[in-house]
């Protein structure tokens, strides 16, 4: 495959990072910001250059010493491929308003920043079918664990051979990637939606 390299996003430049998001389609124009939308907000409200600012804001691409970052970017032979975002799930006020998947028939706190979330994983058109997902989620996995999470979840859909797929569909993953970096079901609310989780001890 080559040489497969991942970083945390703020070693990272917004340069790269808008490499992997490209200048059209769904990744470009949501920025990774669809479960960061503040309450009032919609994406009809302000421009992709906005969305473009926070994700840079939230990544802390090219700060080094930031205290945080929001996902990772994975570069083939130094080329950036693939991005996925990885951090407490608290941060995710968007989710913890309007979305279901995450809390239906579970008693959770949605304030518990222990609780980190994967919610996004995806590789630039050219360089699919190479395993970079894969690595990207296990990378996530172990960047929670090492940021101090009690526990990482994400939010796959649940795949069907021969059926087509939209971007919008799969950005959350498939069970098959998270299940190969050890999260294991813990809810299947929906016949298309899991819940996936690894506890670390």
């Amino acid at each position: 495959m080559g040489d497969l390299t991942i970083r945390p996003a703020n070693e990272t430049t917004p340069g790269d990072i808008q490499v992997v998001f490209g200048t059209r389609g769904s990744a470009c124009d949501c920025q990774c910001q669809r479960y960061k939308l503040a309450r009032g907000e919609a994406f009809g409200k302000f421009p992709v250059e906005e969305r473009r600012r926070r994700l840079e804001e939230q990544t802390g691409a090219g700060d080094p010493d930031a205290e945080a970052t929001s996902g990772l970017l994975a570069y083939l032979d130094r080329e950036p491929v693939g991005w996925c975002a990885v951090e407490p799930r608290a941060n995710y006020h968007g989710m913890a308003r309007n979305q279901k998947v995450p809390w239906a028939g579970r008693t959770e706190d949605k304030s518990d920043p222990s609780i980190w979330a994967i919610t996004c994983v995806f590789t630039r058109t050219g360089f699919r079918g190479k395993g970079i997902a894969h690595a990207l989620v296990a990378a996530a996995v172990e960047h929670a664990r090492a940021g101090g999470a009690a526990a990482v979840e994400a939010y796959p859909i649940v795949t069907t051979p021969g059926a087509r797929i939209t971007w919008d569909e799969i950005h959350p993953g498939t069970p098959q990637m998270y299940a190969a970096a050890g999260l294991v079901e813990v809810a299947h609310p929906f016949p298309r939606r899991l819940v996936m989780r690894r506890d670390f001890p």
